[in-house]
């Protein structure tokens, strides 16, 4: 059936028809509010949670076993190294205060000082630790190609101090030295060339460390040893750096810093 011409023009041009749009959905005030009052809250939540989920540094696992009391932390503890980490215990009962382990390393020798753990390990990295309580691992200094030599000859005689304000760290090729307090390196003093250091054949002479330095030349003995203290090499009319840390005052032993260890003749 034919449909008329005006009919369909008419159809065509009729409006469509729309709908009004649909509300939106609002949340009631006290809901938004509360929203934004809890965002912070979450956010904070998930960063201490990847901070948690972060390795410790240098794979450093501090546990105190025991609360020093306040008032008994400056009680030095003593000290032992196990096979996994250094322990500080308690001198009358033998339990441990606190355990000091780093992943997948063990200690090889713990010097102790007053307030202070120092330890090294078999990596080459030297590590200080509250002694007291163990509250904190304060720093940690690397010793660059150690790793290989501490392996194959041990760690006698590798840590020794200076004084009480610093640590010598005798390696074959070099002394360094670095401030307990903080782990600030003072000096360093290498091995003649030919020669190299024997930590474990060192020994202390008043304030002065002595160490043999064996020469492959064949040297006189007198070039085959090195006398150290905390300000460095023992020489005469030397200038050396102070080692004082802020707030410390040097001591009267260093009045004259260029002592000789004898009279020269």
């Amino acid at each position: 059936m034919a449909v008329p011409v005006e009919a369909a023009e008419a159809e065509q041009s009729a409006p469509a028809t729309t709908h009004p749009p649909a509300p939106r959905l609002r949340l009631p005030t006290a809901r938004r509010q509360a929203a934004r009052a809890l965002f912070p809250v979450a956010v904070a939540l998930l960063l201490t949670a990847a901070h948690e989920a972060r390795p410790a540094p240098y794979g450093d696992r501090l546990i105190a076993h025991t609360r020093v009391a306040h008032g008994h932390g400056t009680r030095q503890p003593p000290l032992r190294a196990t096979k996994a980490a250094v322990e500080a215990y308690d001198g009358t009962t033998g339990h441990p205060r606190w355990t000091y382990a780093r992943e997948g390393r063990r200690p090889v020798a713990v010097l102790p000082a007053r307030g202070h753990a120092i330890a090294l390990w078999d990596d080459g990295l030297v590590t200080d630790t509250a002694r007291g309580d163990g509250s904190a691992v304060r720093w940690h200094r690397a010793l660059p190609g150690a790793a290989g030599w501490l392996a194959d000859h041990g760690a006698r005689g590798v840590l020794r101090p200076l004084g009480a304000r610093m640590l010598a760290v005798i390696t074959p090729r070099r002394v360094a030295a670095y401030r307990i307090a903080d782990g600030d390196l003072r000096w360093t003093l290498p091995a003649r060339y030919g020669c190299s250091f024997a930590p474990e054949r060192a020994l202390r002479h008043g304030e002065a460390l002595l160490i043999a330095q064996p020469c492959a030349t064949g040297d006189s003995w007198t070039t085959q040893l090195v006398a150290v203290d905390d300000l460095g090499r023992i020489t005469p009319h030397r200038t050396p750096l102070g080692n004082v840390w802020q707030g410390e005052r040097h001591s009267a032993g260093h009045a004259h810093p260029g002592k000789v260890v004898a009279r020269p003749r």
